[in-house]
């Protein structure tokens, strides 16, 4: 998945949008699969349920509507599409949720504060996807105003409609996953959340010549992922016990 998205900036054209499908394919069956692997059937089909097929519904709902993330319309880039929705675009926002919502949970905090965490992480990594798609040609908006200074084409109102949609998303998974517990195995997915982030920052900084998006993502973006790296970084104080912090 690394080496894929490594190959979209040094390539163009067909073979660049052959490369992000790669890239969503890879990265939805490595989040599936890690869910079934580390928490059982149960947690792999809550994600399944609330980000794939949650994620369809969202999306088609918006295509139909223009609800909750403005009207706009998919080019025909992305392979085959239902009700105006490209088959790969929920399995994006399956492949984004499982990390963020394991990221959420290294952090000392409450329950209902993670889904919170999770759910703004996962809405502050468009800020770095839909720049980057719809400068590429995979999607527009039919009224793309009022913008985030630097960042045209795209309407302020779509990254309101992603946090709610996150919220929806995570508290659900939260819910019916039953995952609230940090476990050694999550390496791999926050290594992807971790390498998602900074990859992006500076895939706009300097090869996609988007420096705004680069910055309002990085920072944004950063606001729930640093957090855990610190936490990662600096070690819990002896007899620490993140139960103690739960209602």
């Amino acid at each position: 998945m690394v080496l894929a998205q490594i190959c979209y900036p040094l390539t163009s054209g067909g073979t660049r949008a052959a490369f992000t499908v790669a890239t969503v394919v890879i990265g939805y069956l490595l989040s599936v699969t890690h869910a079934l692997l580390s928490r059982g059937p149960r947690a792999a089909l809550a994600l399944v349920g609330a980000a794939t097929l949650g994620g369809f519904a969202v999306e088609a709902i918006g295509v139909a509507t223009g609800f909750p993330f403005g009207t706009y319309v998919y080019s025909g880039q992305l392979g085959p599409k239902l009700l105006g929705v490209p088959l790969i675009i929920p399995l994006a926002w399956t492949w984004m949720a499982w990390p963020a919502w394991l990221a959420a949970q290294r952090l000392p905090i409450a329950r209902w504060a993670r889904v919170g965490v999770a759910a703004f992480g996962l809405a502050a990594w468009d800020l770095f996807l839909d720049p980057q798609m719809v400068a590429e040609g995979y999607w527009r908006w039919l009224s793309p105003t009022p913008a985030l200074p630097g960042v045209p084409g795209i309407p302020v109102g779509n990254y309101l409609g992603w946090l709610g949609f996150a919220v929806v998303l995570m508290t659900a998974l939260s819910h019916f996953s039953r995952v609230h517990e940090p476990r050694p195995g999550d390496a791999p997915m926050l290594g992807l959340w971790f390498w998602t982030y900074a990859s992006s920052v500076l895939a706009h900084a300097v090869f996609l010549s988007l420096p705004a998006s680069a910055a309002w993502g990085g920072v944004l973006m950063g606001a729930a992922v640093l957090p855990v790296a610190v936490r990662l970084l600096i070690p819990a104080r002896p007899g620490a016990d993140l139960r103690r912090v739960r209602p």
